[in-house]
């Protein structure tokens, strides 16, 4: 783990951006999504906001992330948003509504990876070769990626969690649903025993950079004519 300070300064400073947008966006397309399908719970408590400080949560978005740095030197970064509060039951049809509900915070990380990815072909097409910048284009992409992957994990109250109880039949889901109140502490010890990263995380992440770099190829093979051309 490198411990220049100059270096971490640097680092949090690349990441800073696309790790608030990343959160912020995520947990607010939560909020905008229940609100959409009848319940305003979010919405009464103020949450549906684009300010970061009202999604922080301590343990999702300071300790978890500080843990994993330290434990994986560095090699390993992740959390997660204060969570949304979402009354499904409020829903104008729970069992499947709660499945747009859920899905919509990932989706908003697939589609910011989406633009940072964008965003990075644009600066290199105009000849741009700023560290910093490239960089963090390139951490916004890698960021909201992670963030897809982890919340699509299967076991609530991650989103992946809940997606699966709207899609499995009554009896299943109401038995996967009693693991909510240990789901987190779960999902903390399988990441730190080495479980998530690498049989979940990681193959989730390739097929995303894949998929995200195919739906790019076109505009990326116009930037990189326009390069040559310039």
């Amino acid at each position: 783990m490198d411990t220049n300070p100059n270096h971490l300064i640097q680092t949090v400073l690349i990441n800073a951006l696309p790790a608030l947008l990343a959160i912020t966006l995520h947990a607010a397309a939560h909020g905008y999504a229940a609100r959409y399908f009848g319940d305003d719970s979010a919405a009464l408590q103020q949450r549906i906001s684009l300010n970061p400080f009202k999604h922080i949560d301590p343990v999702g978005t300071i300790l978890m992330p500080l843990l994993l740095y330290f434990v994986t030197a560095g090699a390993f970064l992740l959390g997660y948003a204060r969570p949304m509060p979402v009354d499904f039951s409020r829903l104008r049809n729970p069992k499947t509504q709660m499945i747009w509900v859920s899905l919509a915070g990932p989706a908003a990380n697939l589609v910011q990876a989406v633009g940072w990815a964008l965003l990075l072909i644009v600066l290199k097409g105009f000849g741009v070769d700023e560290f910093f910048f490239l960089s963090m284009a390139g951490a916004g992409v890698g960021i909201n990626l992670a963030l897809w992957a982890f919340n699509l994990f299967p076991l609530p109250p991650l989103p992946g969690g809940r997606i699966l109880i709207g899609l499995l039949p009554v009896k299943q889901a109401r038995m996967l649903a009693r693991l909510e109140p240990w789901g987190l502490l779960i999902v903390m010890g399988l990441t730190l025993a080495g479980v998530v990263g690498p049989l979940w995380l990681r193959p989730l992440m390739v097929l995303s950079y894949a998929a995200v770099r195919l739906l790019l190829t076109p505009l990326e093979a116009l930037a990189a004519l326009a390069a040559l051309a310039g």
